[in-house]
């Protein structure tokens, strides 16, 4: 009986986070941080963060701003925004932690990525290019082998 309980209540958990995670994907432009999450979901800050980098792989906070680079990254492609503005339109309130995290997820600063991305996806379906021009977070890097000489 104890088992059914704990699966039961695993399952609600579960489809809390879910809701977490597609309230991200709807309302990245939205000034959102995880205690205002967690209230929606009926959870601690610290509960929540732990139960959706088990889920996920990675924090709420770090799923929130993957969102938000990767629509910088569209906007940026179409290249009629500042990299200020395209700042601003994801939701990032700070120019200098968006271009960091833009940084480290992308691997180029927002303005490089503006200036070689047009090029890039030239021509190519925008669902096409978002796929391709995808970062890729740390837990889906590829690990390489060292090669012995």
């Amino acid at each position: 009986m104890t088992s059914r309980l704990a699966a039961a209540q695993h399952l609600r958990d579960l489809a809390r986070l879910r809701r977490v995670r597609d309230r991200i994907d709807r309302e990245y432009a939205q000034p959102l941080d995880v205690e205002a999450l967690a209230r929606g979901a009926h959870m601690s800050a610290g509960h929540l963060s732990r139960e959706f980098r088990l889920a996920y792989g990675e924090s709420p906070y770090g799923y929130l701003m993957t969102r938000r680079i990767e629509r910088a990254m569209a906007l940026l492609r179409r290249g009629d925004l500042s990299v200020t503005e395209v700042c601003f339109a994801v939701g990032c309130s700070s120019l200098g932690t968006f271009s960091t995290r833009f940084t480290e997820l992308v691997g180029m600063s927002p303005s490089t990525y503006r200036r070689h991305a047009a090029h890039a996806t030239a021509g190519m379906p925008s669902c096409v290019a978002k796929e391709v021009t995808r970062p890729i977070r740390n837990r889906e890097a590829r690990v390489t082998e060292p090669q012995l000489v």
